[in-house]
């Protein structure tokens, strides 16, 4: 079988065995990942990983073996990956998010992978598995921010930065939500691509350096929820986007790892600031559910082939992409 491993800090394509399940494992036949800020991270060796690590945070397939003790799934049972493998539900800690897939625990840029019987989730009904492999990471930490944490109600507003896989998501769930979205972008083609998706209102931040300020005005007193994923280069204006007693959800880096914050904004707002890492297994089965009751469906930009995953990422470095990038085999 074909694999992508690290090795050196760089992309390698190699030829291996297929493994084989223990007792307590399942053997799944993957055919498809997507790409996420975190995967371009470990690929370019910035996020430092051991020689021989399988990339990849994200993964969809079919189960094609299982072990004598596995009473959970059966053969032909469509599953998908999880970020955290050992976050099962309640609250997330220092031992449950201790392993992360691609990066200390083994990702899926590989057709054939052994996990244990908790370490995959259903795909939802009607799913590509290019679909699915679009939902573990950049689509869960939305929906974690929204539902989860920020308890999203119809009629409240939504700012979602940027046309990436996370707030293309964070748009879809707040209109599933029954909310009012708003969305920024410094390409004048992607505005037109987000109004129609049904954007209340789309803010060039090229044009308009005091974004945040604009939407405060726009929204007659700041947006409820913002997704926050340019760290650096957005959180200021954020700040200035959202309401009184709003929540931030700061959930990227995109814009770089430091940046500045007017400490008088964030308490007399009275803000909600969170930073959260992507969610449990149990979030993931709700997202699901919650999926299969609408028509949503990810927006996929490009798809490749898996001998062309470092391909995948040149292309994804051009920041081109709107919505999700995808590999399938």
């Amino acid at each position: 079988m074909k694999k992508w491993i690290i090795k050196e800090s760089k992309l390698q394509l190699v030829d291996v065995e297929v493994p084989a399940p223990a007792d307590d494992e399942i053997l799944v036949k993957w055919h498809a990942t997507s790409l996420n800020y975190h995967d371009y991270l470990v690929a370019m060796g910035v996020i430092k990983v051991d020689d021989g690590r399988v990339p990849m945070s994200d993964g969809a397939g079919e189960i094609i073996d299982v072990g004598e003790k596995i009473t959970k799934w059966k053969v032909g049972d469509k599953v998908m990956s999880l970020f955290f493998p050992d976050w099962i539900e309640g609250k997330p800690t220092i031992r449950n998010t201790r392993n992360i897939s691609g990066e200390s625990f083994d990702g899926y840029a590989c057709e054939f992978s052994c996990l244990q019987a908790n370490q995959v989730t259903h795909i939802p009904n009607g799913y590509s598995y290019g679909q699915a492999a679009t939902l573990p990471c950049a689509a869960l930490t939305s929906w974690r921010a929204l539902q989860v944490e920020g308890k999203i109600q119809p009629g409240d507003s939504v700012l979602a930065e940027g046309s990436g896989g996370m707030s293309i998501f964070a748009m879809q769930f707040g209109e599933m939500a029954g909310a009012k979205v708003y969305a920024t972008t410094g390409s004048k083609n992607k505005m037109e691509r987000l109004e129609d998706l049904g954007v209340e209102e789309v803010i060039n931040y090229k044009e308009d350096l005091k974004w945040g300020k604009t939407l405060n005005q726009l929204t007659d007193g700041g947006v409820d929820h913002v997704i926050d994923v340019g760290g650096g280069s957005t959180m200021r204006q954020s700040i200035e986007a959202v309401k009184v007693y709003g929540n931030i959800y700061s959930i990227g880096i995109l814009g770089g790892p430091k940046g500045e914050i007017l400490f008088p904004k964030l308490f007399f707002k009275q803000i909600h600031l969170i930073g959260l890492a992507v969610g449990s297994a149990s979030m993931q089965e709700d997202m699901v559910k919650a999926i299969e009751k609408s028509d949503m469906k990810p927006i996929i930009d490009r798809s490749f082939p898996l001998d062309e995953l470092d391909q995948a990422f040149q292309y994804q470095e051009t920041g081109k992409h709107f919505g999700k990038i995808v590999v399938e085999w």
